[in-house]
């Protein structure tokens, strides 16, 4: 018959056990391949051939989100494969601190167009379009390594003073109280400088992009 410390001893092997066979164990994968459906409705609006990268470099991330009325959610961010455990990590964290997102869903849902995402303040990720303004490089949005948070209410501010999306114009108040904004320092900000992306808030040289966050920073 076992002696109870003998019990006690065998039940922390046990323990032990588990902890180290947790910690062997490999991390599930962040994000899964775009499912042929996806593929389908991303191609001609969101991607197209001499894009950046293929549909194949790319991984759909399952965002698990607070809405504007307090209630838990899901929504799908596309990003960069290799982008895709960071982002999941960061958006963890935003979702943690319960920061309000008013809808998480890829800009197929608006045929590509980024004017209309931002007008609707949805929070999105990749999409094969060039620099905001007009230019000719392709957008970090291109190579699924940036994302844009709450855009209407953290609008593009130009350094011409033009803002992206116009109805933004009403959130220019930074010190403003509304749920939603992204300020310095706070939790959006923390959580995606704890993976290596800066914020377009940050930005010098006279324009501020709110709702931005990038690998690169630009």
């Amino acid at each position: 018959m076992r002696t109870p410390f003998a019990l006690a001893t065998a039940a922390v092997a046990l323990a032990l056990c588990a902890v180290i066979a947790r910690a062997a164990a490999p991390a599930a994968p962040a994000g899964r391949p775009l499912s042929p459906a996806e593929r389908a409705a991303m191609t001609g609006p969101v991607w197209r051939t001499g894009c950046p990268v293929t549909l194949d470099d790319l991984a759909v991330l399952d965002v698990p989100f607070t809405d504007d009325a307090g209630q838990p959610r899901v929504g799908r961010l596309v990003v960069h494969r290799d982008e895709a455990a960071p982002v999941a990590q960061a958006m963890a964290a935003v979702h943690a601190a319960r920061f309000p997102l008013r809808s998480v869903d890829p800009i197929e849902r608006f045929a590509g167009d980024d004017d209309a995402s931002m007008a609707a303040d949805n929070t999105s990720a990749f999409n094969c379009r060039p620099v905001a303004g007009g230019g000719t490089s392709w957008s970090a949005h291109a190579y699924g390594r940036a994302i844009d948070i709450n855009p209407l209410r953290n609008p593009f501010l130009t350094r011409s003073g033009r803002v992206m999306p116009p109805g933004g114009a009403a959130f220019l108040d930074r010190a403003a109280l509304t749920p939603g904004l992204i300020r310095p320092g706070e939790a959006v900000v923390r959580a995606f400088s704890a993976i290596g992306w800066r914020w377009g808030g940050d930005w010098t040289g006279g324009s501020k992009d709110y709702q931005h966050f990038s690998r690169s920073g630009r």
